[in-house]
């Protein structure tokens, strides 16, 4: 792989509504790093992450996004999930009437004919499901239940860790996993997290808390604000957050305006 860069985000220009929200994004991510992405609310975190996984509902204006050298911006959200890229969204959706196991199934079956493999029998699914339930603790009523139908926030949380732990992206973007989340459930989410870690995959956390990060421990913190990222530093950024909260960092930025 080219100088090992998994994700190169040049110059992101994004905007909704004819309004522009991300001005100029620049992130690199390579194999085995953990980023989070912090940032007071409406500084286009969101956006960034809807922005990479394909949401129509932004308009790209300006710059690239090449994932492991491909062109990330021009392929179907579909496609981007099935070359690797996986997100969860910050309040998940219950599909009725389709149970968790067959969804799966689906999705998974759908990445291996993307990547002309053949599709894995139900025995070899459930087999995986098995192994993969475990990392996260699903139990085996969640699985058979119609995705997220009547799941708690902690039980949606837990399910999607649990979808990223059976697709194995490259890229998993977290999208404010903890909103609305108890400990326990955190703790359940932070593990998954932990455990699903390699050297081949990387993980972006986007949260507005330094919560999270007390159990996802991060390589680098990135600070978003007004659409660019004003700051990056260390795990000791989030700390320093926590302590002063977000003003000497927009300050700083509107200083400088």
């Amino acid at each position: 792989m080219h100088n090992d860069i998994l994700l190169k985000v040049n110059d992101l220009r994004a905007s909704i509504d004819g309004k522009e929200i991300l001005k100029g994004i620049n992130l690199e991510i390579r194999p085995g790093e953990v980023h989070a992405i912090m940032g007071p609310n409406g500084s286009g975190k969101s956006t960034l992450s809807g922005v990479l996984a394909g949401d129509p509902r932004f308009t790209v204006t300006g710059g690239s996004a090449t994932f492991h050298g491909v062109d990330l911006l021009a392929l179907s959200p579909e496609n981007r999930s099935h070359e690797g890229l996986f997100l969860s969204f910050q309040y998940p959706v219950e599909i009725p009437g389709v149970s968790m196991v067959n969804f799966m199934r689906a999705a998974v079956n759908a990445k291996r004919a993307y990547l002309n493999e053949a599709p894995l029998s139900a025995s070899d699914f459930l087999k995986l499901m098995r192994q993969k339930r475990a990392i996260v603790e699903l139990d085996n009523k969640l699985a058979s239940r119609s995705v997220n139908e009547g799941f708690s926030g902690g039980e949606k949380k837990r399910n999607e860790i649990f979808q990223m732990a059976v697709l194995e992206p490259r890229l998993s973007i977290l999208d404010e996993t903890d909103s609305g989340l108890d400990i326990d459930a955190l703790r359940i989410v932070a593990g998954g997290v932990n455990k699903l870690k390699t050297s081949q995959n990387a993980t972006i956390v986007i949260t507005h808390y330094q919560r999270l990060l007390d159990y996802i421990r991060p390589d680098f913190v990135h600070i978003l604000y007004k659409g660019r990222i004003v700051y990056s530093g260390g795990p000791e950024l989030a700390l320093e957050l926590e302590e002063k909260g977000y003003d000497w960092i927009k300050q700083q930025v509107d200083n400088e305006q």
